[in-house]
């Protein structure tokens, strides 16, 4: 352990705080600045020679300001002969660019995780990328862990009556089926259109709701549309105000007022994103003991899968 260093960026540094608590250890010290014209300056104050090296940078607004930092981060380490450079990134932005929808559109997850490695990273450690196959981007090993065991005891402990957990999408079936079967409750689908981005419309729903509690899984919360629009619809086929359970707070635009809404029961997330506490219609679940424990791993050896019911 006493090469192991972990440092923050500027973007969460109460997590990376956590992070190294857990770990017991103290945070590295590291200077990071703007100049006048914007540009970032980093500097270690201490040894990083033959170090394993942890950065500490979620991917949260103002997002390419905290990329070009991770980036500028991870080059003073390499440059000052770092054994190892691993970032940690919570929440693994443009990770909704990871394919070509229409002609003329960029791969943007891609391009990001050539900027990493190419930078000199070594490693990824993540939570729940919108696309799993986005792991297949980086010439890197990749650590995607997951709140979904979290999540789970969190809600058993809520002992909600009469649930129904609720993909809001195609694209999220699999993780709802997972959440189902450790919940043993039933599972519905909705089914929707996205006439533009951040905007959706639920077209129809497969599976019983009336009557029952749906509990919505997602890997992000943005604007907070697609959610309201699937609560409504779900309260017009009879369904109970509903539970929202999704790993990355983004909150862009008005989405904290959108949520605070009559079919919502609870909106319960991760910090993979700093959030300052809003209501206790809010529940934040802590990521830094996984991700504590993913950092021993990937030091003294092992199976990241150890530390879920599944592997990933």
């Amino acid at each position: 352990m006493e090469q192991i260093k972990v440092f923050s960026g500027t973007s969460h540094p109460i997590l990376a705080e956590q992070i190294a608590s857990a770990l017991h250890i103290e945070l590295g010290k590291v200077q990071i600045n703007r100049f006048k014209s914007g540009e970032i300056y980093v500097h270690y104050e201490e040894s990083v020679r033959n170090c394993d090296i942890f950065l500490v940078q979620t991917f949260s607004h103002p997002i390419n300001e905290n990329i070009m930092e991770l980036l500028i981060m991870a080059d003073a380490a390499k440059r000052a002969s770092a054994r190892s450079i691993t970032a940690v990134i919570p929440y693994f932005a443009y990770a909704r660019q990871e394919k070509k929808d229409a002609p003329r559109e960029p791969i943007t997850g891609k391009m990001i995780a050539d900027l990493l490695a190419n930078v000199g990273i070594d490693r990824v450690i993540t939570f729940d990328l919108h696309a799993p196959a986005i792991q297949g981007f980086f010439n890197i090993p990749v650590d995607h862990l997951t709140m979904i065991d979290s999540i789970t005891e969190y809600l058993l402990q809520k002992g909600i009556t009469n649930p129904v957990v609720v993909s809001p999408d195609a694209g999220r079936a699999k993780a709802a089926e997972k959440l189902a079967t450790y919940l043993d409750a039933p599972f519905a689908i909705m089914m929707k259109k996205r006439p533009a981005h951040n905007a959706a419309r639920v077209t129809h729903i497969i599976g019983e709701v009336e009557g029952r509690t749906p509990i919505i899984i997602e890997d992000m919360i943005d604007t907070g549309g697609t959610i309201v629009s699937v609560v409504e619809h779900l309260q017009a086929k009879g369904a109970n105000p509903a539970y929202i359970c999704a790993t990355h707070p983004v909150f862009s635009a008005n989405a904290v007022e959108r949520l605070i809404h009559p079919a919502i029961q609870e909106v319960v997330v991760a910090d993979t994103l700093p959030m300052d506490p809003i209501s206790e219609r809010f529940r934040v679940l802590s990521v830094a003991s996984l991700l504590a424990e993913a950092i021993k791993i990937n030091i003294t050896g092992g199976s990241i899968s150890t530390l879920f019911r599944a592997g990933m």
